[in-house]
């Protein structure tokens, strides 16, 4: 086997590997669609949060959702309460199970996010 095609077997091997720790699910976290997130925030009571930046949230939210930035989420632990279902969502579903992530390592247990993020909500949405 030339060195060529074992490099090129190795870049493939990394690649494949990139792109499964980004999209396996993370664990302990529920993938919801929209139906089953609208009914979970109803039924359970759950705080909704949006991990989105300001200005992505201000282009418009999920109603009665609060937005937590992922990139402030760890300093907000104390904003969050232990004993609630979480719901989770940003654009595409990639920064909310990153915030799972955080939440799990935190004590949080009770996690679901918007699959495919909040473009995949067929609700009205607030500004």
């Amino acid at each position: 086997m030339s060195t060529g095609t074992l490099i090129n077997i190795v870049i493939i091997v990394l690649i494949a590997w990139f792109a499964y720790t980004r999209m396996k699910p993370a664990k302990g976290l529920r993938n919801l669609n929209a139906e089953a997130f609208k009914e979970e925030s109803v039924k359970y009571g759950a705080m909704i949060i949006d991990v989105r930046e300001p200005g992505e949230f201000k282009g418009g939210f999920i109603p009665g959702a609060r937005n937590i930035p992922l990139s402030q989420l760890s300093r907000r632990l104390g904003d969050i309460p232990r004993d609630k279902t979480l719901l989770l969502y940003c654009r595409s579903g990639m920064r909310s199970k990153n915030a799972a992530s955080v939440l799990r390592k935190n004590g949080y247990s009770d996690l679901a996010h918007l699959q495919g993020g909040i473009s995949a909500w067929k609700g009205k949405l607030s500004k």
